[in-house]
């Protein structure tokens, strides 16, 4: 029921007022076409669908009325496919290819929508190379509900054919009538390396390599070509058909030519020990290691020159490494080789680096692990190395017995040398004994001739002061007995001299009890003067008191009289 469709279309056209196909009248005076209808139903759906008008098609059921032939063609052909969801399985990608709609534009070998004028006007903003690639990779599904709405994707101008934007992990509901889904690995570099683009969809190509590379054509990203700029670590969801990725290691890789290869990658499984003839037609087997780097910025420049990691190990390095190595040993004698293994090897390095800078590419080492040699030069070369090693040795046992000669030779001289060092050394001993006679005697001689000196400036200091000190006694009584004189007179100064000199003498001169007479002051002082000097007191100059004229002084034992 409804219009006939348009020529070359396969499906119907679909509005959302149509909604679950409920209303027949709705759906026939709003433009509703015959055939398979775009929208699909959801599972667990009840819905009071018109069997004539409508047939609703599932895995195991068709509910409604075929009313000819091709409409019962039509269920054999849609029960045959898969009407179950899409499932998208982790690390996986849905590469879409749609099957209704207007066909691709000339060229093209998959639609995106809206083409890559975004990315021209990027370009001509001077955005950053990597927001170009963000939005190269971008996927519009947001406009169709990821390829559900397949009217929505017509109307944002989706076209018939394979499709750029790729379904990531999930469910979905599409109509396998229309949409057709592949699924494929998700893009992933791991640490360690790069991935290279060579795109077969996008703007034209306009190569950015320089006129120094003539490999080809280095395009920027969102370009037709090999893009400039490679993808780093990371997951990214890509349709490898269109977009196809070469994987370029970065870090160092070690390629070994002997029957034993790198567990890291297999680009050495097919290179073997390098044979080679030398000049005089010995045969060797060289295992070797070289060991090269890929820069990550100049991933792409080295793809464009040789395709591929394995066309660079096994059509570039390969026959650069082999043929130096075949060149050179055609060139030396065996022995050469053998002998001057170390610098043919540093001169191979030197000549692989120069050949693979050539392709952007660096040489880390070249290394000769083993050389096996023919059986032949195993035995000239053993014969040859015992000749030199007995030599060797006759030259040592000769040096030995010259080297016993001078040690006897010297020997004996060792033995004289040694009484004439013991004489010498009993000369300088008696010299230098007598040096220190003399030098003692003449230490004797200053210590008396100062001791001397000493003592006598001691003594003539010790009389000077002496001398100064009686001197100074002296003028100290005469100034004493002048005061005396200026206050008692001559003559008692003089009584009073003769008392003091009596005083200090330790031989008594007056008896014990003393009798007196008569008065006055000279007696009265003089009696005085003798009572203390028999008690041992200081004669004192004060006024003696007045005394009986017949008075007996009998001291006490505590000095007091009685």
């Amino acid at each position: 029921m409804g219009g006939a469709l348009p020529t070359g279309a396969k499906s119907a056209f679909y509005r959302d007022d149509f909604g679950d196909f409920v209303d027949v009248r709705n759906f026939v005076n709003n433009g509703g076409q015959q055939g398979v209808q775009r929208r699909v139903l959801a599972p667990g759906s009840t819905r009071a669908i018109n069997p004539y008008a409508f047939l609703v098609v599932t895995e195991n059921h068709v509910y409604g009325n075929a009313v000819n032939k091709e409409a019962e063609a039509l269920i054999q052909q849609i029960q045959s496919l898969n009407l179950r969801f899409v499932t998208v399985s982790s690390d996986k990608v849905g590469i879409v290819t749609t099957l209704d709609g207007p066909p691709l534009e000339g060229g093209d070998i998959a639609g995106r929508i809206g083409g890559f004028s975004d990315i021209e006007a990027l370009e001509q903003t001077g955005a950053q190379t990597s927001a170009i690639i963000d939005a190269v990779l971008a996927r519009k599904n947001g406009l169709h509900s990821n390829y559900e709405n397949f009217q929505k994707f017509l109307d944002e101008g989706g076209r018939l054919g394979m499709q750029h934007d790729v379904l990531v992990p999930g469910v979905y509901m599409l109509n396998p009538f229309l949409v057709s889904v592949e699924s494929a690995p998700m893009l992933v570099i791991e640490q360690g390396e790069v991935c290279v683009i060579k795109s077969f969809i996008g703007l034209p190509t306009v190569d950015s390599s320089g006129e120094t590379y003539k490999f080809g054509s280095i395009v920027s990203p969102g370009h037709q070509g090999i893009w400039s700029e490679p993808l780093r670590t990371g997951k990214y969801a890509v349709n490898p058909h269109i977009y196809s990725p070469i994987k370029v290691p970065t870090a160092i890789l070690q390629l070994n030519w002997a029957t034993a290869t790198s567990e890291a990658h297999d680009l050495d499984r097919k290179l073997t020990s390098i044979t080679a003839k030398s000049k005089d037609a010995f045969q060797f087997n060289i295992d070797l290691q070289v060991q090269i780097h890929v820069p990550d910025t100049k991933a792409a420049r080295v793809i464009g020159s040789v395709g591929t990691m394995e066309n660079l190990v096994s059509e570039v390095l390969q026959a650069a490494v082999g043929n130096y190595f075949r060149n050179k040993l055609s060139e030396m004698p065996a022995t050469n080789f053998i002998e001057t293994r170390g610098a043919v090897q540093q001169e191979a390095t030197d000549y692989i680096t120069e050949y693979l800078s050539r392709y952007d590419v660096e040489v880390r080492g070249v290394y000769i692990q083993d050389v096996a040699l023919p059986i032949e030069l195993v035995k000239v070369l053993t014969e040859r190395e015992i000749a030199k090693q007995e030599k060797t040795t006759f030259s040592f046992q000769q040096e030995a017995q010259k080297a016993r000669v001078e040690l006897e030779a010297q020997t004996g001289q060792a033995d004289m040398q040694k009484q004439l060092a013991t004489a010498k050394v009993s000369i300088e001993i008696n010299e230098a004994t007598a040096k220190a006679d003399v030098a003692k005697a003449e230490g004797n001689r200053q210590v008396l001739e100062l001791t001397g000196q000493g003592e006598a400036a001691k003594i003539q200091s010790i009389g000077e002061a002496q001398g100064a000190a009686e001197k100074a006694l002296g003028l100290g009584k005469a100034a004493g007995y002048q005061a005396q004189r200026d206050a008692i007179g001559a003559g008692q100064t003089a009584t009073v001299a003769v008392i003091e000199a009596l005083s200090q003498s330790k031989m008594p001169f007056m008896p014990q009890t003393l009798i007196t007479s008569g008065g006055g002051e000279m007696g009265g002082l003089l009696q005085l003067v003798l009572a203390n000097l028999a008690t041992g007191a200081t004669p004192s100059l004060e006024e003696p008191r007045p005394a009986a004229e017949t008075t007996a002084h009998t001291p006490s034992s505590d000095g007091n009289e009685a």
